[in-house]
């Protein structure tokens, strides 16, 4: 009997709840940035700095993956993790000032990244045969995290106030820790050292780029969609809305990912389409946002749903064990994340300079354009990164 084969449907409902955690801590803060400005006094550099600090601590602890699997058993640390993101999200309720909201992203990012590091090895070690699959699972788990907070983070803030509806994010994440301590198999990792970064690799530097500013993608969408409608005269509710309408399309296409991959064995047509996608909604978002935002949010979604869980599985599909799994996504995540991290806080300050999110919505435009040409390279036959 395989180790998937026992409780096959326990294990994907887990893995689903834990990748459910990983981003409400940053998916809550964009649909209530006028209340924060007004109570808080952060301004939008601050703002984006709230999504970028998480992510940079993610790109961080990622590259240092290896070394704690070395160390700690990935059962262990993924729990560790899941323990710092509720502890972030607690103390939220406490929080009173933009340095003490800083650190709670900081220590919750931590938490995020130790656990988007060990995950796949964990996964790959637990259900070789099927670790694609889990992958899809667990990144249409995360996409689901950030759909629920958006969408009820601004009715929460209206009834219970900013504080409570930040800090009440930390339930689902103590019913992650309960769940994934009693229903997940602790198979210990192998603890003889680990495979050195493939730093001369070109093909991993490709990899880390095309997840970087594919991520980036992402943050900078989920950090400034719905200021984007609210300065175009939609209500709080409404913007945090068409945020969750997003990220309920990136879940579908999760989903869809998930049943169909296995069957698409060359990446780049998937790739090809998903990030076509994304550059049709991002044209959209710039000329017709207010009339088209349904279809415009749904297409976006559509394609960063897919191109999230795809980045990885290209990466995952390049390591032929756990160790190079780990040593792999450690190096793409790792340096990934730092790159995309900076693209929230960019748009900060153009929107400080000029009150505007076209510029930074332009700038996404290229860097898509880039990942469609850097896409043609990934040959599941040609495309090597272990030497």
């Amino acid at each position: 009997m395989s180790k998937l084969g026992y409780n096959q449907w326990i294990l994907a409902t887990i893995t689903i709840l834990v990748g459910l955690n990983l981003r409400p801590i940053m998916a809550s803060i964009s649909p209530i940035i006028p209340v924060l400005i007004d109570t808080v006094g952060i301004n939008n550099q601050t703002a984006g700095l709230l999504t970028t600090v998480p992510v940079a601590m993610m790109g961080c602890f990622a590259l240092l993956g290896p070394r704690i699997q070395s160390r700690v058993s990935e059962y262990l640390g993924i729990l560790a993790g899941l323990l710092a993101i509720a502890l972030s999200c607690t103390y939220r309720f406490f929080v009173d000032s933009v340095l003490l909201l800083l650190i709670t992203s900081l220590i919750g990012g931590i938490g995020i990244a130790i656990i988007q590091t060990l995950m796949p090895a964990y996964l790959k070690r637990m259900t070789p045969e099927n670790a694609s699959v889990f992958m899809g699972l667990f990144t249409t788990g995360i996409m689901a995290g950030a759909a629920i907070s958006a969408a009820t983070v601004s009715p929460l803030e209206g009834v219970f106030g900013w504080n409570i509806a930040l800090s009440i994010m930390a339930i689902p994440t103590i019913l992650a820790i309960i769940l994934f301590a009693s229903g997940m198999p602790r198979i210990e990792s192998s603890r003889n050292g680990y495979l050195p970064l493939p730093l001369k690799s070109k093909n991993a530097w490709l990899l880390m780029l095309f997840f970087g500013i594919g991520t980036g993608a992402y943050t900078l969408v989920l950090a400034w969609l719905p200021l984007n409608y609210t300065q175009l005269g939609w209500s709080r509710d409404a913007s945090g809305a068409l945020l969750s309408i997003l990220t309920v399309a990136e879940v579908i296409s999760g989903i869809l990912i998930s049943i169909f991959i296995k069957k698409l064995t060359d990446r780049r047509k998937p790739l090809f389409i998903t990030l076509s996608l994304i550059l049709i909604g991002l044209v959209l978002l710039i000329y017709i946002p207010s009339k088209l935002a349904f279809l415009t949010v749904i297409i976006l979604g559509l394609g960063i749903g897919a191109l999230f869980p795809l980045s990885l599985i290209v990466a995952l599909d390049y390591a032929s064990s756990a160790k190079q799994a780990a040593t792999l996504l450690a190096f793409v995540q790792g340096g990934g994340y730092l790159i995309a991290s900076a693209f929230p806080l960019i748009a900060g300050v153009l929107v400080d300079s000029s009150s505007d999110l076209t510029g930074s919505w332009v700038g996404m435009i290229i860097g898509i354009l880039l990942l469609l040409a850097m896409c043609k390279k990934f040959s599941p036959r040609d495309f090597v990164v272990w030497y």
